[in-house]
């Protein structure tokens, strides 16, 4: 197999609401997802060795586990599984989604080498199985899997894509914060949440953004909670000019602002750097 490179996307869930537990342990959500063009870069070539060579570097390659990890996971398990058998590679992941996020890098990372392997090695896996063996390296994974120029609404974990695109221009803030998803899900009550049965989904993306801004994400009042410094960054981004709303991407930390063009985003990113000069941003749009 000659060397190949995968772009792993990542996402940006523009809101979310935590609907209940259940018996896995999962979390049961909603939310209304784009993917935008902020990317890891994944090479990947045969290993010489009758062992896997699962290499991080980059600018976010810190925090990662060397050994356990989503890339290290799946090719584990598609061995438990007998379906990938007498292949082992040498992989390299440039880290350029932070980790920690709530952007899902190593849920896409995961996914990307699971489509890809599929493809290059004839795993012959339909669709279902596909998404059956994602959801078992994690619960997000298989949103992963879906095409990426479309909106995925997650409804109760069900995967709804919407034939259309919402093209935006965001502008991404890093704390340099990692958060750990399971704590921040352990932390949240749902019955401290009104629930409601309004979904912010139409076609008209005027009418959309307006719904958006009156959305939110359940998780956010817990993640400022515990890391306050979350809390300036969004109050900041949403001062900017021509920001629709600001709020956390996921589970954080993370911090995402809707811009009405990519002038006033950019804007927006000179003005974080001079408050914020050791956090991370960058101006991206929808793919």
């Amino acid at each position: 197999m000659k060397k190949s490179s995968i772009k792993s996307f990542c996402k940006v869930n523009l809101f979310l609401k935590v609907i209940k537990k259940m018996a896995n342990g999962y979390h049961s959500i909603e939310s209304l997802i784009i993917f935008c063009n902020l990317y890891d870069k994944i090479l990947i070539s045969q290993a010489k060795s009758q062992k896997d060579k699962i290499i991080f570097s980059g600018r976010f390659q810190k925090g990662i586990n060397k050994k356990k990890n989503t890339v290290s996971k799946l090719l584990n398990l598609l061995r438990e599984k007998k379906i990938l058998k007498g292949k082992y590679f040498k992989i390299i992941v440039q880290k350029e989604i932070p980790h920690g996020s709530g952007l899902g890098g190593g849920s896409s990372n995961a996914a990307s080498l699971l489509k890809f392997l599929n493809f290059k090695m004839k795993l012959n896996l339909n669709k279902k199985k596909l998404r059956e063996i994602g959801g078992l390296i994690g619960f997000d994974v298989p949103v992963y899997l879906e095409k990426k120029n479309n909106l995925i609404l997650l409804k109760k974990n069900k995967i709804i894509k919407m034939n259309r695109k919402l093209n935006i221009n965001l502008l991404i803030v890093y704390p340099n914060q990692i958060c750990s998803t399971k704590k921040i899900y352990n932390k949240f009550k749902i019955k401290n949440i009104k629930r409601s049965r309004f979904l912010p989904i139409s076609t008209n993306k005027k009418k959309m953004i307006y719904s958006l801004i009156n959305s939110n994400n359940d998780l956010q009042n817990i993640v400022v909670k515990i890391y306050p410094k979350v809390k300036s960054v969004i109050k900041y981004i949403k001062s900017q000019k021509g920001c629709f709303f600001a709020r956390i991407t996921g589970s954080g930390s993370a911090c995402i602002g809707i811009f009405s063009s990519k002038r006033n985003a950019v804007y927006a990113k000179k003005m974080i750097k001079l408050k914020y000069p050791k956090y991370w941003s960058i101006v991206a749009k929808t793919i």
